[in-house]
């Protein structure tokens, strides 16, 4: 099964997500205050019952050029979410993950790790600043109507594939609104919120593969 879409989807992010044993403090120190700003988007997304986000994933390369648009959907709920993109679909109800490929019919089932080390959207909104990145708020800008706080992230691990992230908070909301990635070879891969609805009504049955939905699909148990 190809999962392109997915690949870039969770490289885009899950420099955010990674827990290494290198503690910041011993190469060097945070910004207090953009501390205070990264701790109160945490606090608010996790005051937030369940969460439905519109997002769009924009891809450059080194040259600026822009190599693909894609657009998706992610519903979260605790530690259930699931991912709507263009060609795929994934499923997790905090127990299995189902990775569904749309040209092939075909869904993966593998387990989800509770540990905290894998990908969730979750990480996207919330906790994924902690250890591993050095950060500093560079300023406000105005956009949109909104002021937004440019918080710039360094890896303290020089070994990652990117250099440099910048995070997009929306000062009156709290909310992350987008994240841009800095690859060591030029690429860059911004990922925008262009919806987000916090205490959405979503059902549990939605973070479910139900195969009588999709007739014929062939299911790789990777369990």
């Amino acid at each position: 099964m190809k999962n392109l879409l997915v690949v870039a989807f969770f490289l885009s992010f899950s420099a955010l997500s990674s827990f290494s044993q290198t503690s910041a403090n011993s190469l060097g120190t945070s910004d207090p205050d953009a501390k205070k700003i990264l701790d109160a988007v945490t606090a608010k997304f996790k005051s937030y019952s369940s969460v439905k986000a519109v997002f769009q994933l924009q891809i450059e390369n080194s040259a600026g050029k822009v190599q693909g648009t894609k657009k998706g959907t992610a519903f979260m709920k605790g530690n259930q979410y699931k991912l709507e993109l263009n060609d795929q679909e994934v499923f997790c109800n905090g127990k299995n993950i189902w990775t569904y490929d749309k040209a092939s019919n075909e869904v993966q089932l593998s387990k989800f790790d509770p540990s905290g080390n894998s990908f969730t959207p979750q990480k996207i909104f919330a906790n994924f600043y902690d250890k591993d990145f050095l950060y500093k708020l560079n300023g406000e800008k105005k956009e949109g109507g909104k002021t937004l706080q440019e918080i710039e992230l360094t890896p303290t691990d020089k070994n990652k594939a990117f250099f440099k992230i910048l995070a997009y908070v929306d000062k009156a909301s709290r909310n992350i609104v987008s994240t841009k990635v800095f690859e060591k070879n030029g690429n860059r891969y911004t990922y925008s919120v262009t919806s987000f609805t916090p205490n959405a009504t979503i059902a549990d049955a939605t973070f479910v593969f139900d195969a009588k939905k999709y007739p014929g699909v062939e299911v790789i148990d990777l369990q």
